[in-house]
């Protein structure tokens, strides 16, 4: 998120973590400018930033081949200000005030879409996760998960046949400034084996862990 309220990107990303999305703040344009392409799932920009504005950034962004989906979010409201953003290179727009609730269900929608999905249920196998409900089944029986076993299946979810490394992993658990144990991988990966088999998340020796079919 690059939003230069304090109390706004406090307020936002603890709603964002209460949904179970991991999230980072920048406060300008041009610390998100070399820190946005690292992996994230979409970037959350306001308009109005010091020194470069938003809409600058999302324009350098594009230019680099930085693909990552962009949310605009921003007090400016007129519709000329929505067709430049999106031209720009934005992927939605939305305008400040907003309920929570909307932008994360923007924002799994675009997760979704990138992904190749188009509906907030999530499939893989006998596999299923509802990314806006929390719900999971395993062959259509209902598969109770924590947040973080929720977090974890919702990636390997979103980037099928995908290799997750450990640091993937934590990026995708908890956000950077975090205090980060490796071994807590390990341990959830058990967990989730013990509740959807052991065989449908494999050891990539030296590499990671990938979902089975």
């Amino acid at each position: 998120m690059v939003e230069d309220e304090a109390e706004l990107a406090r307020r936002t990303i603890a709603s964002l973590a209460r949904a179970g999305i991991t999230a980072e703040w920048l406060a300008s344009a041009e610390d998100a400018a070399g820190f946005a392409g690292d992996g994230f799932n979409a970037l959350i920009v306001d308009l109005g930033l010091p020194g470069m504005g938003g809409l600058e950034l999302v324009r350098l962004l594009r230019r680099r081949g930085v693909a990552t989906p962009i949310l605009i979010l921003t007090a400016r409201g007129s519709w000329e200000e929505k067709v430049e953003g999106l031209n720009a290179g934005a992927d939605d727009f939305l305008v400040k005030p907003v309920r929570a609730e909307e932008l994360i269900a923007r924002l799994h929608a675009l997760a979704r879409r990138v992904a190749g999905h188009v509906v907030a249920r999530l499939e893989e196998g006998q596999l299923a996760l509802d990314t806006e409900t929390g719900e999971a089944w395993l062959a259509d029986a209902p598969v109770e998960l924590t947040k973080n076993e929720f977090r974890l299946l919702r990636a390997f979810l979103l980037e099928p046949g995908r290799t997750l490394s450990r640091e993937a992993i934590l990026d995708r658990l908890y956000a950077l400034e975090t205090e980060r144990d490796p071994n807590t991988v390990e341990v959830l990966i058990g967990r989730l084996r013990r509740k959807i088999g052991h065989a449908r998340v494999a050891t990539m020796r030296g590499f990671g862990y990938r979902l089975m079919p």
